[in-house]
């Protein structure tokens, strides 16, 4: 009896194990699980009502070790909308890292309570650790200069919406490429997709890491141009991904003073793009974009943050196993 007892057991922790399913990197989807959350995505956002109460009963916690507006409150946002609810810290400081407390003893109390967890952390790997010990899923919300998987979900639906298509794109990125966890992020996703084409608009300091110029773009035979024109180059670009030059990345601040203005998009710039090229932007914004640009209808970066909603919505469903009603 007791043999047969923890024989299911065991079993059940096993199917568990097999189960599980997180959101650390892009690529942990595949592109046809990518294809249809987006699907999904665009569901919720064409009727919202219909998918109001399949969360009922779930909670998320929203583990934030470093500062954040848009991520956090999306998360929150999308599993009020799925009617379920919330529990979570929004600094390290006001959790029990300030005690010395572990990521593994954390995600393993978390567990007890919620779901589903988001987290976001500065040193790179912290999410893939927590996954390591939880039992409940975990999705990447950035990881120091490394990921940033729902904020490319989000960039992925926006181009989709706005393109009707994710191939056949010129795509420039614009700014701190260097550190910047959603370029790194998108790049990774879209060179997946047939015919894409990147312009990476940088100074010399803030070109993309190696690894993703060997390991990503050559390895994957991508057209890609390296650059430090903006204006020359706008008339060639579908998508213009701008990026803030990150203080907080940086080991002194006299680099950052002197990076942080390299590329400003105004209307003077915005002549030399096509009627239908699309401005994106993580947010936060500093000064890299004019807020003369906001009223251009090429300018959508505040539309992106509403579809960010919708698609981590999806995003929950899915590595909840929710299903549509």
């Amino acid at each position: 009896m007791n043999t047969s007892l923890n024989t299911l057991i065991f079993l059940n922790f096993r199917r568990l194990e097999l189960t599980l399913k997180h959101l650390i990197s892009p690529m942990d989807f595949t592109i046809e699980e990518t294809n249809d959350l987006l699907a999904l995505a665009e569901r919720i956002k064409d009727n919202p009502d219909k998918y109001a109460h399949v969360c009922d009963g779930k909670k998320i916690a929203t583990l934030f070790y470093e500062p954040s507006t848009r991520t956090r409150l999306s998360f929150e946002t999308a599993m009020i909308n799925l009617g379920g609810q919330v529990i979570g810290f929004s600094s390290a400081q006001s959790s029990s890292a300030a005690k010395g407390e572990s990521v593994a003893d954390t995600i393993r109390v978390i567990s007890c309570f919620a779901d589903i967890c988001a987290m976001r952390h500065p040193k790179e790997g912290a999410p893939t650790v927590a996954s390591q010990f939880s039992d409940i899923p975990v999705i990447n919300a950035g990881d120091g200069g490394h990921n940033h998987p729902t904020q490319t979900l989000t960039d992925l639906l926006t181009i989709k919406l706005l393109k009707g298509d994710l191939n056949n794109l010129t795509i420039g990125l614009c700014g701190d490429l260097k550190f910047g966890r959603t370029v790194h992020s998108l790049i990774n996703a879209m060179v997946r997709y047939s015919n894409t084409r990147f312009v990476l608009i940088s100074p010399n300091e803030l070109r993309i890491p190696d690894y993703l110029r060997k390991e990503v773009l050559d390895a994957n035979n991508i057209d890609y141009l390296e650059t430090d024109e903006l204006e020359k180059n706008m008339p060639d670009l579908d998508i213009l991904y701008m990026t803030r030059v990150q203080r907080e990345r940086f080991f002194n601040e006299e680099d950052y003073v002197r990076l942080k203005d390299s590329f400003i998009l105004d209307e003077k710039k915005m002549q030399y793009a096509r009627d239908d090229m699309f401005v994106l932007h993580p947010l936060p914004r500093v000064n890299e974009i004019s807020v003369s640009v906001d009223k251009d209808p090429r300018a959508v970066y505040f539309k992106q943050v509403q579809y960010g909603v919708y698609a981590r919505m999806a995003l929950i469903m899915k590595l909840l196993d929710i299903k549509e009603p």
